[in-house]
């Protein structure tokens, strides 16, 4: 699992980060039509194949299957609706969304690729019903999820992944930190060389 886990909005950001150095990198596209959706999801599939990036497709699992896309990432109510059969047939990895240890237990019965637990600190990405979870529950999170690799997210910074590496955490997910920065670019290197140190 690689410890950088860069997640953009929109595939021109994809286009400008991944070049940096990413390797694993997921598309978040909210609101908007499925047809831009599909357009960027092809995009972002054949700049990541290019680069030697994993692109992760967020939430849109049957555009994922029908544009040949290898990895998925859900949240628990796309758990609800996904075609489970379908992406193992296809050979798509997918990983998981959880906040708490039913969502954990429930992730864990669907053997995948990853389980993500967040937000570790408060995020101003979106309102979310869950408190900061803190690295006390990073480290509760890796020892239930045993082999399965666990990405933390929310609320990130480059001085806190060392914190979050200790606690258990195999990759770190960095949303606001980088899309905020003055120099994204600049922010995304930081964020490698803060990774792989």
């Amino acid at each position: 699992m690689e410890r950088f886990y860069l997640i953009v909005s929109h595939v021109s950001a994809l286009e400008l980060l991944v070049p940096h150095g990413v390797k694993l990198v997921q598309l978040r596209i909210k609101d908007l039509p499925e047809t831009e959706v599909r357009r960027q999801i092809a995009r972002a599939r054949d700049f990541c194949a290019v680069h030697g990036a994993q692109l992760v497709v967020n939430d849109y699992w049957q555009a994922a299957l029908d544009l040949n896309c290898g990895f998925v990432h859900l949240g628990q109510e796309d758990m609800n609706t996904a075609d489970f059969v379908a992406l193992r047939r296809a050979g798509v990895r997918f990983g998981l969304s959880t906040h708490d240890e039913s969502e954990l237990d429930r992730a864990l019965s669907f053997d995948p690729a990853y389980v993500a637990l967040g937000p570790v600190y408060p995020t101003l990405l979106k309102k979310m019903k869950w408190g900061p979870q803190g690295l006390e529950n990073v480290t509760r999170w890796k020892r239930m999820a045993g082999t399965t690799p666990l990405v933390a997210i929310g609320g990130l910074a480059p001085d806190r992944v060392p914190g979050v590496f200790e606690a258990g955490a195999d990759s770190a997910a960095v949303v606001t930190d980088i899309q905020q920065a003055d120099d994204p670019e600049a922010r995304t290197r930081e964020w490698i060389r803060v990774c792989n140190a």
